[in-house]
C-alpha cells in the first residue's frame, strides 16, 4: 500500500520545566500525574531513539517517552499523533517515577 508506514503508540509523562530549565513531571494541585498515549503519523518529524527522550505534541506539549509499543497500520487512528521528537534526554530518576504508574 502506497504511502503506509511503521506506526508505533509512545506512552509518556507530561514534563514541564523548573526554574533551572530542568525537566519535571507536569502534575496536578494533589501532586498526581497521568501517562498519556500518542503515535508516530506521516508527517512526524525526527526519529525516536530511546526511552526517556522528549517529544513535542501537536499541542506544544513537552513529553517524555516511558514505553513504546507498534501498532497496527489499520489501528493507528486510536491514537493521537505526535509532531516531532526532539534530542533531549530526561533523567533516569524521571523515567523510573513514571514508569511505575504502567
Amino acid at each position: 500500500m502506497k504511502g503506509k508506514y511503521d506506526v508505533f503508540q509512545y506512552i509518556g509523562v507530561p514534563l514541564e520545566t523548573d526554574e533551572s530549565g530542568h525537566y519535571q513531571i507536569k502534575t496536578d494541585e494533589a501532586g498526581e500525574f497521568k501517562l498519556h498515549s500518542w503515535r508516530t503519523g506521516k508527517h512526524t518529524k525526527g526519529k525516536f531513539r530511546q526511552i526517556g527522550q522528549v517529544f513535542i505534541t501537536e499541542n506544544k506539549l513537552m513529553v517524555a517517552i516511558v514505553k513504546v509499543t507498534p501498532v497496527a497500520f489499520k489501528d493507528r487512528h486510536a491514537y493521537t499523533p505526535l509532531q516531532r521528537f526532539t534530542s533531549e534526554i530526561v533523567s533516569d530518576q524521571l523515567i523510573q517515577r513514571a514508569q511505575k504508574k504502567l
